[in-house]
């Protein structure tokens, strides 16, 4: 008995955790967001890209400044 009292709480406790979930600070966002269209998308992507292009390439740039600079020094 003291299992199925325990397993029925939890489940109460799930389930109003659930009721909850659209109803808070972030339900109004939740309710807003839709699906890209695939235009939106193809140019999330492409900022996306050229983003990590220029971070790859700041950091290939400081590690062959790190290894042919102190030659020259």
């Amino acid at each position: 008995m003291d299992v199925e009292k325990r397993a029925w709480e939890i489940q109460h406790e799930i389930e109003s955790r659930m009721r909850k979930l659209g109803k808070g600070k972030y339900g109004r966002v939740l309710k807003m967001a839709r699906k890209p269209s695939m235009d939106e998308y193809k140019k999330i992507l492409q900022i996306t890209g050229l983003g990590i292009m220029i971070l790859g390439l700041v950091g290939f740039t400081i590690m062959w400044l790190m290894t042919h600079l102190p030659d020259h020094l």
